[in-house]
């Protein structure tokens, strides 16, 4: 998955006009964008959403609401029923969390008569401070982890930052070391590290340096608030026709090479860790249909 796209779970036109994005990923929001009085109505309109859309090619995650707040066992008796391919928990805290959410997983499947196991879990890990100090927890705590993403602007309500950036749109400093931990804490987990969302959607300078710079840093998706943000995200997230080549060649070369730690491109020497890189860019190409 490259882009994920966040839809209130309560609109009906704006799930169906998501449809029509190039998304990977649809965040069916049951959070943050639906009011506390329309909780419920959200719960029906995204159930109903997912079970006349759920065989289509478009993955389907639902943000519920967090552990904490009482109200995610409703989501999930809501939506579980209509098979969605994952649940995005937010505010969570550690690897407890995301075990405690699969427990109620394995559960609901069982009743829904889904198969064992084949819900995912992408968590949102640097909500609260203890998140981000327990962000190391997470490695062991699911089979059913599908990556480990952040955010910002709830964190910086907690913390009292009047704003996550600096008057150059950089990050700043809390912020930037929540957006670190989270890619050291994915490639801990060994899965990938997706980045937050650019809030001011009409800068589209700064999203799209943004998405070049957060592919440069290691992360291999990144979560969008409105549709024109969805082409940007892609792009970024593709591996290029020349990366392509260039990790074609190096595994190619690996391959002729044998059991050795190095090998021949281009004139120059590379070892181990080039040969993982182009692996994890050529499979990235092949999810994005360009392998």
């Amino acid at each position: 998955m490259r882009s994920l796209l966040f839809v209130p779970g309560d609109s009906e036109r704006k799930l169906e006009k998501a449809l029509l994005t190039s998304a990977d990923v649809l965040i069916l929001d049951l959070e943050d964008s639906v009011a506390p009085g329309r909780k419920e109505a959200a719960r029906r309109t995204t159930a109903d959403f997912l079970s006349v859309n759920s065989n289509g090619p478009t993955l389907f995650y639902v943000r519920v609401n967090a552990l904490s707040t009482g109200l995610m066992d409703g989501d999930l008796a809501a939506v579980m029923p209509a098979r969605p391919a994952g649940i995005m928990l937010p505010k969570a805290e550690g690897g407890q969390d995301v075990t405690q959410l699969s427990v109620k997983l394995r559960v609901h499947e069982a009743e829904s008569g889904i198969e064992d196991g084949v819900t995912a879990i992408l968590p949102i890990i640097t909500e609260t401070a203890k998140a981000v100090f327990s962000a190391g927890t997470y490695a062991q705590a699911s089979k059913r982890l599908s990556g480990l993403t952040w955010g910002a602007e709830d964190l910086s309500a907690e913390i009292g930052a009047r704003t996550a950036r600096d008057d150059d749109g950089r990050y700043t400093g809390v912020f930037a070391l929540a957006r670190a931990t989270t890619l050291l804490s994915a490639s801990a987990a060994d899965v990938p590290a997706v980045d937050t969302v650019f809030p001011n959607f009409r800068d589209e300078t700064g999203f799209a340096r943004e998405c070049l710079e957060a592919e440069r840093d290691g992360f291999t998706a990144k979560m969008a608030i409105h549709p024109a943000q969805v082409p940007v995200i892609n792009a970024a997230f593709t591996p290029s026709e020349e990366a392509v080549a260039q990790a074609s060649r190096i595994v190619a070369a690996f391959e002729e090479a044998g059991e050795t730690g190095v090998a021949s491109v281009d004139g120059e020497m590379v070892d181990r860790p080039h040969l993982l890189r182009a692996e994890r860019i050529l499979e990235r190409a092949r999810l994005a249909g360009r392998g």
